[in-house]
């Protein structure tokens, strides 16, 4: 099977990016993984799919892989990504674009810069629903951590962009443990889908730095559901503002964010790489 793709990146957020809508493409898991490996294959964080949508109402469905081979929910810096692909291919002339996913309806709209705004959806705090086990819903829970040597308990939010996300505050993300505490936290108990872990550093009420361990990956350069997801523990803690600038090891995000019931928008550039062809 040969497939076209196009590598591009959000930030140093990875991907390779298939036209799924005109090509045949019969992806597997061992395939995704063979596309991801960073030595044998393209190399990338995640394969993103751009498939035929099931209603007349959207433009396209969006389906996201991780190197693992598992496909997730959501994928914000994906997002953009996938935007400037369907453009760049010419699959669409709009500039607001309407995707659904696993996880529902979202809507991407590239402005006049290039730079691509996503409506992250409401985000979603209730436990059962992330999912996340906890009793009721608060800003912050103690998570029992068996770190011998480093933590026995955390304070985190649970939050839910569609995939489900624990942060922590930390004193300096480039001392945080997360190479140590992000595996731990990923397939923590409390969370029966496992997690992608977060790490904020609070430097105002309009500033946050941030890293993330992601579920099914490890590490990335930039996280776009984890920069909203942080955007919106911090605001339950009352240490952040309604417009924040996150920054990742691979750049700058703007999230804004009006509180509870309301949207998350996320705003952030994507980039291409190269286009290539590859049998599998």
């Amino acid at each position: 099977m040969k497939i076209r793709f196009s590598k591009m990146h959000g930030l140093g957020n990875d991907f390779v990016v298939i036209d799924a809508i005109n090509q045949r493409v019969n992806l597997s898991e061992t395939h995704i993984q063979q596309l991801s490996d960073r030595r044998f294959g393209v190399g990338c964080d995640q394969v993103l799919l751009v498939e035929v949508p099931s209603s007349p109402d959207v433009d396209f469905r969006y389906r996201i892989f991780n190197a693992d081979g598992s496909e997730v929910e959501n994928c914000g810096n994906g997002a953009r990504c996938f935007a400037q692909f369907v453009r760049e291919r010419k699959l669409t002339g709009k500039r607001h674009i309407v995707v659904e996913t696993s996880c529902g309806i979202m809507t991407l709209t590239v402005q006049k810069d290039d730079s691509i705004t996503v409506n992250m959806g409401i985000p979603i705090l209730e436990p059962q629903q992330i999912p996340y086990n906890a009793s009721q819903q608060r800003s912050s829970y103690q998570m029992q951590i068996n770190a011998e040597g480093i933590v026995d308990e955390l304070e985190i939010s649970a939050v839910s962009m569609g995939n489900p996300h624990a942060v922590t505050v930390v004193e300096d993300t480039s001392t945080a443990a997360v190479e140590q505490l992000g595996p731990i936290i990923e397939s923590h108990h409390d969370f029966p889908n496992k997690v992608n872990a977060g790490f904020m550093q609070v430097i105002s009420r309009n500033e946050i730095d941030l890293r993330v361990f992601e579920r099914g990956v490890g590490e990335t350069l930039a996280c776009g559901t984890g920069a909203c997801a942080a955007m919106v523990a911090g605001r339950l803690r009352n240490l952040l503002d309604s417009t924040v600038k996150v920054n990742l090891p691979g750049g700058s995000l703007k999230i804004e964010w009006q509180g509870e019931g309301q949207p998350v928008l996320m705003t952030g550039p994507a980039a291409s790489v190269f286009h290539g062809q590859i049998k599998l």
